[in-house]
């Protein structure tokens, strides 16, 4: 059955006209050309690679995540919590500047290879530093802003790796691929804190601590995040090669930059910047979503920072299983369902969970004495004198004689919702049914609409080379989780959870309109 010839490949047929691949481009508008065994291999091989690629990105993100406010203090003992928030956002403003920089690296020299082995290379040099910053002399903490900036920036390499699998795949692939990543991603950001979990009983100072080389358990994550990168390093060398569908009708494929010119494809700006505001929004609810979380339950429950620690790692530990089944689940369903359906279902969950968030009731939590996220301790000693009765065996004697002993101070941490956070007296409680149903129902809508913005994004984009585009939209995700946090702290510790899941349902329900 004859099929109409797709404008670019009428423009190839043009630019080739009189050489030996006319009845090659013939065919190829009556019937789809059949890739090569070996070329399918080596393509799939390097889609893999760039699977691990993204799989290490997260870890390098989530690794430290736990332990870098003790290792602050270690560093720093005068550091506050303030200073915290800079650390911990510096990792996405290095993301942030990074991505648009190696996309734009990759669509200019027509290569992936290169700007993914810069950015390795400076993710490993940065984690480097990160083992070496006890050995430094001054200003540490300055340094460990630095060490996380430069780790962020090397996980930019984020936009390289989306770009080259959208362009590496068929139409027919890449949804089901895009999931891959995404699940990638997600079991990335699993494993960090587990691998982190592992390491502790390797302890402080730990087995070699020395001006030379420090290797205990704040340190060892980041020894094992730069010989993972090497491990990548190596992969793209011996495994990696670059691949390109050429169009997505009629597949020409090629491999090593050895190919034809490329279609002409004019971009959607209007429908690629919404895909893009799109995006930010995803990420910019999750950040809300994983910020607020220990605050929450430690206010909502009593529950002291080791139980909001532990528990809430238990329930996000649960809900990353959820979203990694939610994807599996997506990467079937899209095979027979619309796009825009699974995104628009994926922001449905979302707005329900978010709503299902909202304190209701007449029950209001405890109130804590004084302080917010104090760290006072209540010292409860007690001093008396006890008798001793002393025995000298030469006169057979008993002396009893009297000593002043004072009982080990006990250290009490304050539990309950601050008492200077006014909404602590007229906000009812949030209980745990709920926090567990709306955690569960935006552990499904999050993966849902991070995978359908991806791959709509993608297709949006069509046959040119990707690299600038993904990198913008991987900047425009960094710059949701730096502004998300800053958001949620000011709305809550102003106006508790009742205003900031109202604004964040609002947020969900424009959304879903401009859908």
């Amino acid at each position: 059955m004859y099929h109409r010839t797709p404008r670019y490949l009428q423009k190839s047929m043009e630019i080739h006209k009189g050489h030996v691949f006319d009845n090659v481009f013939e065919h190829a508008s009556q019937s789809c050309i059949i890739e090569h065994p070996d070329i399918y291999k080596s393509r799939w091989r390097s889609i893999r690679v760039m699977y691990l690629t993204m799989f290490l990105s997260s870890v390098s993100f989530s690794i430290c995540m736990s332990s870098v406010w003790p290792y602050l203090r270690l560093l720093d003992p005068t550091a506050t919590a303030d200073f915290l928030g800079w650390v911990v956002a510096s990792y996405s403003l290095g993301q942030l500047i990074a991505s648009p920089f190696f996309g734009a690296w990759a669509n200019k020299r027509g290569k992936s290879r290169e700007p993914l082995v810069v950015s390795l290379l400076i993710n490993i040099m940065a984690n480097v530093l990160y083992v070496y910053l006890e050995s430094i002399p001054s200003y540490k903490d300055t340094w460990l802003v630095v060490a996380r900036a430069f780790i962020g920036f090397g996980a930019g390499n984020v936009a390289v790796v989306r770009s080259y699998v959208s362009g590496a795949t068929t139409l027919k692939e890449r949804t089901p691929t895009m999931a891959n990543i995404s699940a990638f991603q997600a079991i990335g950001f699993i494993i960090g804190p587990a691998i982190q979990t592992a390491m502790v009983p390797i302890g402080y100072p730990g087995p070699v601590h020395s001006r030379a080389l420090n290797i205990d358990l704040y340190t060892s994550p980041a020894i094992l995040s730069a010989v993972c990168g090497v491990i990548n390093l190596v992969l793209l060398f011996v495994v990696f090669r670059e691949h390109r569908v050429e169009n997505d009708e009629d597949m020409n494929f090629s491999i090593q930059g050895t190919v034809s010119d490329i279609p002409d494809y004019k971009v959607d700006i209007i429908a690629v910047s919404a895909s893009i505001l799109i995006f930010f929004i995803v990420l910019f609810l999750f950040s809300v979503f994983e910020t607020i979380g220990t605050p929450l339950t430690m206010h909502m429950y009593d529950w002291t920072k080791s139980e909001a620690t532990l528990y809430v790692g238990v329930i996000l530990a649960v809900g990353g299983v959820v979203s990694i089944v939610v994807f599996i689940i997506i990467k079937i369903l899209s095979k027979r369902v619309n796009e825009r359906y699974l995104l628009l279902t994926g922001f449905i969950f979302c707005f329900i969970g978010f709503f299902v968030y909202l304190p209701w009731g007449h029950t209001y939590p405890t109130l804590m004495d004084a302080e917010p996220l104090s760290t006072k301790n209540i010292e409860q000693s007690t001093s008396s004198f006890e008798p001793i009765k002393t025995t000298t065996d030469k006169d057979n004697v008993t002396t009893t004689t009297t000593q002043n002993t004072t009982k080990p101070s006990v250290t009490v941490e304050p539990v309950g919702c601050p008492d200077n956070y006014k909404w602590c007296r007229y906000t009812p409680v949030i209980t745990l049914a709920q926090f567990l149903i709306g955690t569960f129902l935006i552990c499904i809508g999050y993966p849902t609409c991070n995978v359908m913005s991806y791959a709509i994004y993608s297709k949006l984009l069509g046959p040119k080379p990707q690299g600038v585009w993904m990198g913008l939209l991987t900047a425009s995700g960094s710059l949701a989780r730096t502004l998300g946090p800053i958001f949620v702290s000011q709305i809550y510790n102003s106006y508790g959870p009742r205003v900031t899941f109202i604004a964040v349902s609002i947020l969900v329900l424009l959304t879903i309109g401009l859908l």
